[in-house]
């Protein structure tokens, strides 16, 4: 029996430890990586707001990892694209039930980056998700 593909979260010494996201992530393995996701259903119906959105767009990253064989341990970085980053802001305390529903208590390399607009018009944020499938790395 293989073992299952792991991440491993990389935190320099004497720094303070994160709260929902890694500093860095060393994985070996396959890479896949996603498209930027957004909040829209397989009928390409945008969930409502921006909670809404958030949360079918984990749903479809999930979607995607599995599909190619992994889960959401693979994982190693999401790279977010908010429309509004004071609503970002203003749901961090929604996200965290979402966030674990959806990955558990999994949080690899993450950045959030403010955009004017997105290709989707009716999109409030898009993801983008690499994952490594296949194992982890040992410390060097």
């Amino acid at each position: 029996m293989s073992e299952l593909p792991q991440s491993r979260a990389i935190l320099p010494e004497g720094w303070p430890q994160p709260r929902g996201y890694a500093n860095g992530m060393v994985a070996e393995g396959r890479v896949l990586v996603t498209g930027g996701l957004v909040g829209w259903d397989q009928q390409g119906v945008f969930a409502q707001g921006f909670v809404g959105q958030l949360r079918q767009t984990f749903l479809n990253i999930r979607a995607v990892v599995e599909a190619g064989g992994g889960r959401v341990d693979d994982i190693v970085r999401l790279t977010w694209y908010v429309t509004d980053i004071a609503t970002y802001r203003a749901s961090l305390k929604e996200m965290g039930p979402i966030y674990r529903e959806v990955f558990g208590r999994h949080f690899p390399a993450m950045a959030v980056v403010a955009v004017t607009a997105l290709v989707e018009p009716e999109a409030l944020l898009e993801i983008e998700a690499t994952a490594v499938l296949g194992g982890m790395t040992p410390a060097s």
